[in-house]
């Protein structure tokens, strides 16, 4: 490779090594060279470039740009994946674990948000949820503990904020929707609680009253012919006294 060449391959790592926050760095000594473009075909689905590099060249370019954490990863046969900053580095992951475990490529370490990781890192990071259920999971976690928003931090901030405040706003509706029914069901019961003993009360008083006055009114018509019968009676015992005489 010549001169300007080189300073060409330089340039344009050191470029990608300064905009790329995550990249996994892989020994692909045990792919074919059909494998490595089915692998690279795999990643970039996911928002990743899957470049096989030069150390030599590689290791100029991370002292360019800055990335001195690289510099002991590249050791033997060495390709980088590189995310864009809408790949999903879970789903890269999970790719090349998928390779590892098909005995193709060694997972070295790399970088996650800027932040230096190992092969089990990788490993670990592979396992986790897709992005999408991580959000989903990040929203129950607003509402939660502290401690259980911390563990979902990988997001940008920026979607964080987001999220938030789409929380608050759902809380806030479900406030405002939840205040009506309980304020329309006291009324309802308390009416129906009164209602009833009135007319329990109503419907008993005149029931009573009428079985108070029949008796008071057959009283006098039964005592009225018992007092007239003696007076009947004692003419018809003197007269028949008078004939006897």
């Amino acid at each position: 490779m010549q001169k300007s060449e080189k300073e060409r391959v330089v340039a344009e790592l050191t470029e990608r090594l300064q905009g790329a926050e995550t990249l996994i760095v892989a020994d692909y000594r045990g792919l074919t060279v059909t494998q490595i473009a089915e692998l690279r075909g795999k990643l970039y689905e996911h928002g990743a470039q899957f470049s096989v590099v030069k150390n030599s060249l590689t290791k100029r370019a991370a002292e360019s740009a800055g990335v001195e954490p690289l510099l002991a990863l590249l050791e033997g046969p060495t390709a980088i994946a590189f995310l864009e900053s809408d790949g999903d580095p879970v789903a890269v992951a999970k790719a090349l674990d998928e390779a590892v475990r098909a005995e193709t490529i060694t997972l070295k370490g790399g970088l996650l948000e800027g932040a230096e990781i190992g092969a089990d890192d990788i490993k670990q990071l592979a396992k986790l949820p897709p992005a999408d259920v991580l959000r989903a999971q990040l929203v129950g976690a607003v509402a939660g503990p502290v401690t259980a928003v911390v563990g979902l931090f990988a997001a940008p901030m920026r979607e964080l904020v987001g999220v938030i405040d789409a929380r608050i706003r759902q809380l806030e509706e479900q406030g405002e929707t939840a205040e009506p029914p309980a304020a329309q069901e006291a009324p309802a019961e308390e009416p129906a609680a009164e209602a009833e003993p009135a007319a329990e009360a109503e419907a008993e008083a005149p029931a009573e009253e009428p079985e108070a006055e029949e008796p008071a009114a057959e009283e006098p018509a039964a005592e009225e012919p018992e007092a007239e019968e003696p007076a009947a009676d004692e003419p018809q015992e003197t007269q028949e006294d008078g004939e006897e005489q």
